[in-house]
């Protein structure tokens, strides 16, 4: 991805700081839209990646918006996304984020407990409104992905769980300020296995069929979304296979002609036009290993502290050096698990060489902070 004119153009800018490769992302939008079948309808993860100019490509090529926080309905609204595009899903929704909601007529509540849809049920009645909701299903699917993102378990706090799908149906008949018109389904996310989404697949087809014995025909399934990426070689797969992916759907899913099949996508359209760029401050020799002492740290990319998750780490000031050293690769906050890698190949480091932390443009600068009192750190978009 990476050559010389970004080497040099990168040299102007202090680092560290967000670069995205908007070309990439209208490529990945691009094959996305081409993969889609009829009648399938896709909501961008806002919690992905909710930068104004992100959003912004992403509302252009057609997509709705996934949000799970009031705030996250008021950016996609401000980026142009129709209210009749925006789902709002999240298992702990405040009053104060259900009413800006509902005063916005958003398309559809993902509701997570019998408790909200009461809640939802009451606010709706004090403003003499009705409220379009979908029933949030825990299917009891093992997604084979990091505990920290599994969603689809009985352990999980997310969703409705089967037992309570008797007492579903009773809350529902008396509940007159909400309209039932889904079910939704997210098992995990960085899913690269599909045969999860098989098994999805199965599970939604029993239930879906349970509530239509139960007189409570879905209009739209929401199949969520976790599709993965190839964080070890971004290269190879700049782009996901999302044919493949809805492939799995198009076979395993059995529904009604008139249900509209939803799904919420968000790692799979930005996290490989995204790259965290990151300076050498120092090297330090150690005992057992030598240390690259980088100026970006956990705070601008939490991923690997949080998850021990892996980004492709690349020295872009030395793009066509061999391979000669291992390097623990590091930041400059005050905690061990301040880490970006270990025994890390890369050419022979210098301080003031440039590091690019690949595959970040999901997950990345939305989870920054400013532990240590750091500065907020700059995006640098280039086509």
């Amino acid at each position: 991805m990476f050559n010389q004119k970004h080497t040099e153009y990168f040299k102007s800018h202090e680092t560290p700081f967000y670069f995205y490769d908007t070309q990439l992302l209208k490529e990945t939008l691009s094959a996305l839209k081409k993969s889609i079948p009829e009648n399938y309808i896709i909501h961008y993860a806002l919690k992905a990646n909710p930068h104004p100019t992100i959003l912004k490509l992403i509302k252009h090529a057609g997509l709705g918006a996934d949000c799970v926080s009031g705030n996250e309905v008021k950016r996609a609204l401000e980026c142009g996304f129709k209210n009749t595009e925006i789902v709002f899903a999240g298992v702990g929704k405040s009053d104060k984020e259900i009413n800006f909601a509902i005063d916005q007529s958003i398309f559809c509540f993902n509701v997570e407990s019998l408790q909200e849809l009461i809640v939802i049920n009451e606010l709706s009645k004090q403003k003499n409104c009705i409220t379009n909701i979908a029933i949030r299903i825990n299917p009891y699917v093992d997604a084979y992905t990091h505990k920290y993102i599994t969603t689809g378990l009985e352990e999980n706090k997310f969703g409705i769980n089967p037992h309570e799908f008797n007492n579903l149906i009773e809350l529902l008949k008396t509940l007159k300020h909400i309209k039932f018109k889904g079910l939704h389904f997210h098992i995990g996310s960085q899913i690269q296995n599909l045969s999860a989404f098989k098994e999805l697949c199965t599970r939604v087809n029993e239930i879906n069929q349970w509530f239509i014995q139960k007189e409570l025909e879905a209009e739209h399934l929401n199949l969520g979304g976790g599709l993965g990426i190839n964080y070890k070689e971004p290269d190879n797969e700049a782009i996901v296979n999302f044919e493949k992916y809805f492939f799995v759907f198009k076979t395993f899913l059995k529904h009604l002609p008139q249900q509209k099949i939803h799904f919420e996508l968000g790692r799979s359209i930005v996290a490989s036009c995204g790259s965290l760029i990151s300076r050498v401050l120092y090297l330090k020799k150690g005992i057992n290993t030598d240390f690259l002492i980088l100026d970006a740290g956990m705070t601008e990319l939490l991923r690997p502290a949080l998850y021990q998750a892996y980004h492709k780490i690349e020295n872009i000031s030395k793009l066509n050096d061999p391979f000669e050293k291992k390097y623990d690769v590091v930041g400059p906050i005050c905690e061990s698990s301040d880490c970006f890698g270990k025994s890390v190949e890369l050419p022979e480091t210098d301080r003031g060489d440039l590091i690019a932390i690949r595959s970040a443009g999901a997950y990345g600068e939305v989870m920054s902070s400013r532990y240590n009192l750091r500065d907020q750190i700059d995006s640098v978009f280039m086509d």
